[in-house]
């Protein structure tokens, strides 16, 4: 997208959370550069990536912070989480401990960022990997992941958690989940106009490549 380097912008800034291994760097990879590497790598510690995109008439730029799942990185502390518009859960749909600790992960979040009313802030989350063995190898079905979902107030209208099935190897459902978690970051009354003489379509994930088995997708 060519944009005038004065034109105003929103930034909105949005953090993906959720156990290891259940794909949120294959996620964003996916999203910000169309791309999808089969080889596992496990985020050490915290880097964001930023696309730009159109909204509404407005230009929204979106600042995605990729997190590591490991248990020694969930005290990043509240500067990394202070500032957030939105907060994306992920866990994969083949991978029953990892949904079981969405409920972790946002506490986690609340008590970082010592939210006035949780039940106001925008969540959302993601079930990841539907593509696994066709479908056979999963652990938690739609339904469950839904009524969770249902279950948990969130966003200005105190409705319940929007929720989305994925696919980061199939590039399935990716654009349409970031462009509504876009949406619910907008609505966040912590987004704040900005003017930038610049913006990078990108940044860098921090990455190394581990030992061992599993795949990104």
């Amino acid at each position: 997208m060519l944009l005038h380097p004065d034109m105003r912008r929103t930034l909105i800034k949005v953090i993906v959370l959720g156990d290891v291994a259940v794909g949120k760097t294959s996620l964003i990879t996916r999203y910000v550069h169309k791309k999808f590497n089969q080889q596992y790598k496990a985020t050490i510690g915290a880097d964001f990536v930023t696309r730009e995109l159109q909204i509404e008439g407005k230009l929204v730029s979106l600042q995605i912070w990729d997190t590591a799942g490991q248990e020694r990185f969930h005290s990043l502390g509240p500067a990394f989480f202070r500032g957030s518009d939105c907060c994306v859960l992920v866990y994969d749909v083949n991978d029953q401990k990892s949904f079981e600790a969405l409920q972790s992960w946002r506490h986690e979040f609340i008590k970082q960022t010592d939210i006035p009313d949780p039940t106001k802030f925008p969540f959302v989350v993601i079930g990841n990997k539907i593509d696994r063995d066709g479908g056979a190898s999963r652990k938690v079905e739609e339904k469950r992941a839904k009524e969770w979902c249902g279950s948990i107030k969130s966003g200005p209208e105190s409705s319940s958690i929007p929720y989305y099935e994925t696919s980061a190897k199939e590039d399935v459902n990716i654009d349409d989940a970031f462009f509504n978690i876009a949406l619910a970051a907008l609505s966040h009354d912590r987004s704040q106009e900005l003017y930038f003489e610049s913006i990078t379509e990108s940044g860098s994930l921090s990455e190394i490549v581990e030992p061992r088995g599993g795949c990104p997708c």
